[in-house]
């Protein structure tokens, strides 16, 4: 299967564990995804997270509501999480995201390997412009939420 990869990186001014404490919290997904999505966590808290862990959304694309359900498939606090799409608007959607320490607080990388539905041409047209346009809405609300006051 063909993929596309989509990578970015934040450094915010916490250590590693404040970090991923925020992400443990799948609930804190709704908080910085942009609300043109209406994304909604569906999965009852608390959420037990660790590997298997299932998670289960709502989110309306392109006025498209869709449900969209993931899977943790690693779990190594506070250095690493996978998430791996299982149903939902991509064909693939594997998104890797690590934490590591530095002298100005936590490097945040997101990796994500995705194929949408209906392959390049939809990739080309629609799709990534629209991920780099939630992950550029996701660094700037993480930097509201984990800067200092």
């Amino acid at each position: 299967m063909k993929e596309s990869l989509f990578e970015a990186e934040l450094v915010l001014p916490r250590n590693p564990d404040e970090v991923f404490s925020f992400f443990a919290d799948a609930h804190n997904l709704q908080a910085i995804t942009p609300p043109w999505l209406k994304f909604e966590v569906l999965t009852p808290s608390p959420i037990s997270m660790r590997a298997g862990t299932l998670i289960d959304y709502r989110i309306t694309v392109h006025g498209l509501p869709l449900r969209w359900q993931t899977e943790i498939t690693e779990w190594d606090p506070p250095r690493r999480f996978v998430d791996v799409q299982l149903r939902g608007p991509y064909t693939l959607w594997h998104h890797t995201h690590t934490f590591e320490e530095t002298p100005l607080g936590t490097l945040c990388r997101d990796r994500v390997r995705y194929w949408p539905r209906g392959g390049a041409i939809i990739d080309r047209l629609f799709v990534r412009r629209d991920v780099e346009r939630i992950f550029r809405y996701r660094t700037a609300r993480l930097k509201e939420l984990l800067s200092p006051s």
